[in-house]
Order: C-alpha cells, then structure tokens, then sequence
C-alpha cells in the first residue's frame, strides 16, 4: 500500500476559475482526492458508484445531497451513499477532501 504522508494544507491551491483537483492516494482500497475550488464554483448534479465521505478543509459553500442542503465550512463531513444524487456551490475558495471507498466486498 502506498504510504500517505503530506501535509493537506500545502497541497492547497485555488485555481482562478473552476476547479483543481489532486489525487492524494489511490490504491484498490481506497481513493483519496483534493479538490480546491474557486469562488462561485459549481459542480452539477451527479451520482458516484461508489460510497463517499466530503471533509471540508476551508471554505464556505452549500452541499446538497438527495434534496437535503448541508453547509460546507470548515470540520463539515459529508457521508454520501453510492448512487446518491448530489451537487454543490461555493462562495468562496473552499477545499475539501473526497475519500470513495471500494465497494469490494471482504467476504
């Protein structure tokens, strides 16, 4: 297993417009991705085919997941179901972290 050993808030950089995103860690396990996202950014209504979690790192936005608006600030973690519909916008820079969990199954 790849080790994961950096400091987040060095990885931090806002683009002017739209978004960057940095793959922090990605094995058959687990994927871990950066997303740093400009001021007034929006990301679509989307599904992912895998389980997720959203832990925000600075910023301000909203977060909307299967109806339900949740604030995105900083602490803020977000568990998204596969298949769930979600989508999001920021008011200002804001990063998060997006951790998809392999649906493998152990058994």
């Amino acid at each position: 297993m790849k080790k994961l050993d950096k400091n987040l808030y060095k990885e931090i950089e806002y683009p002017s417009h739209g978004i960057l995103s940095k793959v922090i860690l990605k094995n058959k396990i687990v994927e871990i991705n950066l997303f740093c996202l400009a001021p007034k950014t929006e990301i679509s209504e989307h599904t992912s085919a895998q389980n997720g979690l959203v832990l925000v790192l600075e910023g301000k936005g909203a977060f909307n997941l299967k109806g339900k608006n949740i604030v995105m600030e900083p602490g803020a973690t977000i568990y998204m179901p596969q298949n769930a519909v979600h989508s999001l916008r920021v008011e200002k820079n804001t990063s998060f972290l997006l951790i998809l969990l392999s649906n493998r199954s152990n058994n």
